[in-house]
């Protein structure tokens, strides 16, 4: 057996594309026994510099965080209607799971790994203390994955 190709085979997130996320929060929160999260919302593009299909855009979304063990995070992903990975498999497959998460050190090298094993790059943006980039596995994998990469570790 090889190593893992990024270095890791822990999952932290699974994410899930939904139309309404106040009415899915409250639904988590009582699935799981919890008080409903608070709902934010990504950066705007001048803090977030989300690009989507090398494209620069101002997608953003409104997110839920649900932890649900030692390493895992359920995120509800609401998303406005600019061009996003999020807005375009809303429209064309519905609510459901969109993307297994991975935490990361590397981006770039971790992203030139994925696309060498044929995953094409979708999304990227920041925050104040990390990264994330989308990328298509659904041919092999039948998913996005997700790279996550913190600054503090």
């Amino acid at each position: 057996m090889g190593q893992p190709l990024l270095g890791s085979e822990i999952v932290i997130q699974i994410g899930i594309l939904v139309h309404d996320i106040d009415k899915t929060s409250q639904d988590y929160a009582t699935f799981f026994g919890v008080e409903k999260p608070p709902v934010g919302m990504t950066g705007v593009y001048e803090d977030a510099k989300t690009t989507y299909m090398g494209e620069p855009s101002k997608a953003r979304t409104k997110q839920a965080f649900f932890d649900v063990g030692p390493n895992i995070q359920i995120e509800l992903l609401e998303p406005d209607h600019e061009p996003s990975t999020w807005r375009h498999d809303l429209d064309t497959k519905g609510e459901g799971v969109h993307h297994i998460a991975f935490k990361v050190k590397g981006m770039k090298q971790n992203i030139a790994l994925c696309e060498g094993a044929g995953m094409k790059l979708l999304q990227t943006g920041e925050w104040a203390t990390g990264r994330y980039a989308y990328m298509d596995a659904t041919p092999s994998l039948k998913t996005i994955i997700e790279l996550l990469e913190f600054d503090n570790g």
